[in-house]
């Protein structure tokens, strides 16, 4: 099946079963039912069992899955198998956070290049890499060949910084910036919306008069 015609929510839940997948398979297992999957994931073994058949045959009736080929597979389907260069721009508090994130580099996300536009930082380091000119993102991603980008700007800034980052090849973009993109078709736009979802938890507190 292509993937336009897979479920936005099917896709998203692979991060989750690769997830407990290394769990299950870091603690000696080699086997996993979809019930445990299932159970692990909040979920019901059917919605499992559907959400990976988009993606392949992978289970054996009676017996489930072989936990390492499904991590694998699922690693392969997700474009994880290879390093995957990276352009961070946004060097404050939120940026420097991401940037010293190590689960990035774990998962195969190798921060290349960062950007910004205040002129105090740029020429300085943060963790071993130089802080860049913004003005300079579409120049220097193409020299790396990323195809990357994580914008951690103020609102004002982001636009900019999403037009530099598709000049130079960007295709898929990680926004923290609380503002919607314009992008041009084929470039894929991830909104990480921090201040919405703790609203979201606020209200279902609320709800339960927990606040």
């Amino acid at each position: 099946m292509e993937s336009y015609k897979i479920p936005k929510k099917s896709v998203e839940r692979l991060s989750i079963y690769k997830r407990i997948l290394k769990v299950i398979m870091d603690a000696g297992f080699t086997t996993v039912s979809s019930r445990e999957l299932a159970e692990r994931a909040g979920l019901n073994s059917a919605q499992v069992r559907k959400d990976l058949v988009y993606f392949g045959q992978f289970g054996t009736p009676g017996m489930g899955y072989q936990v390492s080929m499904l991590h694998r597979a699922i690693t392969k389907i997700m474009g994880l198998h290879k390093k995957i260069p990276v352009a961070l721009t946004g060097v404050g508090n939120l940026g420097q956070a991401l940037l010293a994130y190590p689960g990035f580099k774990e998962r195969g996300f190798i921060i290349e290049a960062i950007f910004d536009n205040d002129h105090e930082k740029v020429g300085k380091k943060k963790n071993g890499l130089k802080i860049l000119d913004e003005k300079n993102i579409s120049s220097e991603i193409k020299k790396k060949k990323v195809r990357v980008g994580i914008i951690a700007t103020p609102p004002s800034a982001a636009q900019f910084a999403a037009n530099k980052l598709i000049e130079g090849g960007i295709k898929g973009i990680l926004n923290f910036a609380p503002i919607e993109l314009k992008v041009p078709s084929g470039i894929t736009v991830v909104n990480v919306a921090l201040c919405e979802k703790l609203e979201m938890l606020s209200y279902y507190l609320s709800k339960r008069k927990l606040l």
